[in-house]
């Protein structure tokens, strides 16, 4: 099957905090176009059973293919940890997670090989990180720690509030004892609470932001499968974004932390595919 190079890339995500992982391809891989699909009606995925989440994610990547897309970044963390596999399998297109690329990265940069993973209790739960980083490296020792309550403060837009260092200093207290070295943010909320989490750990922890790397992979897998963007064919905004509830809260939102502002986001009925 000949793929369009110019096809945008799908990303999607539970809600909003994907919306970091779009910013980085934005930023990275300026000439691909990109749908992305929150789903703001069935939020948040960390509380729901594996099952589910793959339901959920089947329905996305239907879709998204509709949507001509190329390529798929599954950019939530338990979405990643739970139907990645399965979804792969299934589907007859390059599907990426947010899970591998930021374990890499963490596993290259350890010294002390002791690594912080901070993520919803889905993921932390679901051990994923501590997976794939024993298989990268079988020395390393991962130390989970879920942090329910960030992302209510950063839907909230407290970023710097004094309540978000407070809770942030008690979630981390452990890490800090566990004298790890390098701190996996482990949801796609947490990158824009960087500078907090930062600052609390100190500048010895070295802090990875799987969002980044991830764009960085998507630009390695276009290179590799030979399906970058010519950059022919860009529209004055080469961005479409779909919820599937509160499209206007999630326009909000996103026009806060993109670097520009988005003018329409359109709701759909994912139950449909």
């Amino acid at each position: 099957m000949k793929i369009d190079r110019d096809a945008p890339v799908g990303v999607f995500d539970s809600g909003i905090g994907g919306l970091t992982v779009a910013r980085e391809i934005m930023r990275n891989l300026p000439a691909e176009k990109i749908v992305y699909f929150g789903d703001t009606a069935r939020v948040p995925y960390g509380s729901k059973s594996k099952e589910t989440i793959i339901r959920y994610s089947r329905q996305i990547i239907r879709f998204l293919k509709e949507q001509q897309v190329k390529a798929i970044v599954v950019a939530c963390n338990t979405a990643s940890a739970f139907a990645l596999d399965a979804v792969r399998e299934e589907f007859d297109i390059p599907i990426l997670g947010v899970i591998e690329a930021g374990a890499k990265v963490a596993a290259q940069v350890t010294r002390n090989k002791r690594v912080g993973i901070i993520g919803t209790e889905g993921t932390v739960g679901s051990g994923i990180h501590a997976e794939v980083l024993k298989h990268i490296d079988p020395e390393i020792t991962v130390i989970g720690k879920s942090c329910p309550l960030f992302v209510p403060l950063v839907e909230e837009g407290w970023l710097h509030d004094p309540v978000t260092v407070e809770i942030a200093s008690r979630y981390l207290r452990e890490l800090q004892e566990k004298e790890i070295d390098t701190l996996i943010l482990g949801c796609t909320h947490y990158p824009l609470l960087r500078s907090t989490i930062g600052q609390i750990m100190g500048d010895r922890v070295t802090l990875v932001n799987p969002a980044y790397e991830t764009a960085l992979e998507l630009g390695r897998l276009l290179e590799r499968e030979d399906m970058k963007s010519t950059g022919q064919g860009q529209s004055d905004f080469p961005y479409r974004f779909y919820v599937s509830d509160l499209a206007e809260k999630f326009k909000g939102f996103a026009n806060s932390i993109l670097p520009f502002d988005v003018e329409k986001t359109q709701k759909i009925d994912i139950e449909k595919y």
